[in-house]
């Protein structure tokens, strides 16, 4: 029988940071048993066990190919079961290739080939302090092999895992760890992904330049990081204190600013962020919901073909499939500071899309079906920048849309973006510890600006954005100054009103309390008042009122506030309009007022009369 040369090359992209299609030739069938041991300093070792069967008489397999979309390999090593094979690493700007040339000749109907290769890598697994994430891409076309298992094993030390991407129902625990295994059906297209820890703490560094070229002052703001159902947010400095720092209806914090004329800035703000894999309840009342179902620029929700097809997909993971398969991810479009397309655009577009277009497309369709969504900006950390790209402005920021869940009553974060590139992975269903929200737009799909989009000529090619792994988050830097602004001395016989004054002076976010003010005399003696949020480094003003007292009161009283584990006194003089120098004064200098023009009319008069 003629036996044919036949040289396979077989893509294998498990790992792929940009996955691809496997390629086999229809005359082998292919196994695969692939295990990711990863030990306590989260070195990961791949050992690959294959197989491949011929179908045919015809033909035989010389060599291998393995593709690998990154470059750190360590201590390759490769064997058939004829014995050791010498393995040959080429590199490009896609990562690694493996190359091997087998030893044997798998001849002939129904033989089969055997053959190992293994290795190490740092970029499965991460250790990050208070997390662990191992992230290992999906497999374009599965459905090329005849069996394709995947078993994970890692350090018993770390515990359960708190998410496994695609869930497993049976969990194995061995001797010295976890033993995670996924078949062909499990993994479906869907890479993996696993993490440990309950919450993760970055460091941030980020700087805003701002300048004023006019010749008079002008008033401006800066979004700082703002903490949110999903994130704690820590501001431990600000190189230029700003007047206020105020809340805007999406929950943004933004520091208020007058700029002299002629002046520039660099803004250094320093701070910590405490992310969450699961979010705090968030209720949403009606004109809420209303304001997050309009039409915005890039978000044309009003569209008769983004409204028929809404109606078609109905729901939030309708949605979230359909823009994860219909889109593909433009790579090019990272360096080209391509315009943004919006929703529609990137519809008829579908193949140029980065994470804006997979943000905004999510966001049109969920609004036209009825369901409140928006848009967040912010970082997110990744160590794979192909598989799980970031895409927008000179510091390379990410894009991701959240939608609101009645079930749930709170906002849920998604990423479409990261669902196409790691081809599968998850990302509706449980997100990560890597999103850190910069701002959120809701109302208005163009502000605020995140940071690193605050430049002028000269810093348009700077890094103003910093985020590095932390270790803690001091949640009890709570601190704040209360005081009562209203008059020593009170007019008796009138009502009056008065402010508190409450300035955030700690790190951390204020929440929502209740004020409780008391009172000796003056009615009503017990009142409680509620302040709103109070971000770092900004103030707000409580308004408060009292009735009349009798017009004859002349008497002392104390008003007390308490907020929280804060409590201020507050003395004041209720004094009737008789004994009150500036109403006796203020009065005579009326009546003298009063007859000096009265006086003067009479002898205008008088004068007017003699002519």
């Amino acid at each position: 029988m003629r036996k044919v040369f036949f040289v396979l090359l077989f893509f294998l992209s498990v790992f792929l940071l940009l996955p691809q299609k496997i390629f086999a030739d229809s005359n082998f069938t292919t196994d695969y048993n692939v295990t990711y041991t990863i030990d306590s300093s989260a070195k990961t070792h791949v050992n690959i066990d294959a197989t491949l069967t011929n179908l045919t008489d015809n033909y035989y397999a010389s060599s291998y190919s393995i593709q690998l979309g990154f470059t750190d390999l360590k201590d390759i090593v490769a064997s058939d079961s004829q014995g050791t094979i010498t393995p040959k690493i080429t590199e490009d700007s896609n990562g690694s290739t493996i190359n091997v040339t087998f030893n044997q000749r798998s001849v002939g109907l129904n033989n089969k080939l055997y053959f190992n290769v293994a290795f190490d890598t740092d970029e499965i697994a991460q250790n990050l302090n208070n997390t662990w994430d191992v992230n290992i891409p999906g497999i374009e076309n599965q459905q090329d092999f005849s069996v394709f298992n995947s078993t994970v094993i890692y350090p018993s030390a770390l515990g359960s895992p708190t998410y496994i991407k695609p869930t497993l129902l049976n969990q194995t625990v061995l001797a010295n760890g976890n033993k995670l295994s996924f078949t062909k059906k499990d993994l479906g297209s869907s890479g993996i992904s696993i993490a440990f820890g309950s919450f993760q703490v970055y460091d941030f560094n980020l700087i805003y330049h701002l300048e004023n070229k006019n010749l008079f002052p002008v008033s401006t703001e800066i979004a700082l990081p703002p903490s949110t159902n999903y994130q704690e947010i820590a501001i431990n400095n600000i190189s230029l204190k700003p007047n206020n720092v105020k809340l805007d209806k999406d929950g943004n914090w933004l520091a208020q600013y007058i700029l002299p004329p002629s002046k520039k800035y660099d803004i250094d703000v320093t701070g910590k962020a405490k992310v969450y894999l699961n979010p705090k309840a968030e209720s949403l009342d009606n004109k809420s919901i209303q304001e997050y179902l309009k039409p915005q620029t890039y978000w044309e929700s009003d569209n008769q073909k983004l409204i028929s097809l809404a109606k078609d997909l109905k729901t939030p993971y309708a949605i979230y499939q359909y823009v994860v398969k219909t889109l593909s991810y433009d790579f090019s479009r990272i360096q080209s500071n391509s315009p943004r397309l919006g929703a529609l655009q990137a519809l008829n577009n579908p193949s140029s899309a980065v994470c804006l277009e997979f943000t905004d497309l999510f966001v049109a369709l969920s609004r036209a079906a009825g369901i409140p969504a928006r848009e967040i900006d912010g970082f997110a950390y990744t160590n794979n920048a192909r598989n799980r790209p970031l895409s927008f402005t000179e510091d390379v920021l990410h894009a991701w849309p959240e939608y609101y869940d009645f079930d749930k009553k709170t906002w849920i974060m998604v990423d479409p973006t990261w669902g196409n590139t790691t081809n599968g992975i998850d990302y509706f269903n449980a997100l990560d510890f890597d999103h850190i929200a910069f701002v959120v737009k809701g109302e208005n799909s163009n502000y605020p600006v995140p940071a690193g989009g605050y430049k002028f000529s000269e810093t348009e090619k700077s890094k103003d954005v910093n985020v590095s792994i932390g270790k803690s988050f001091d949640t009890n830097n709570q601190k704040i100054s209360v005081s009562i602004q209203i008059p020593n001395n009170i007019l008796s016989g009138l009502p009056f009103e008065g402010v508190i004054k409450i300035l955030n002076l700690g790190s951390i976010f204020v929440p929502k309390q209740k004020i409780e003010m008391t009172t000796n005399y003056i009615s009503p003696k017990i009142q409680s008042l509620n302040s709103i949020e109070i971000p770092p480094f900004g103030y707000i003003y409580v308004p408060f009122s009292f009735n009349k007292v009798s017009f004859l009161t002349n008497k002392t009283d104390t008003i007390k506030i308490t907020l929280g584990n804060v409590t201020v006194y507050k003395n004041i003089r209720l004094v009737p309009f008789f004994v009150n120098k500036t109403f006796v004064l203020g009065g005579l200098l009326f009546v003298s007022f009063g007859i000096i023009l009265s006086f003067t009319a009479y002898i205008l008069r008088r004068l007017s009369l003699s002519k």
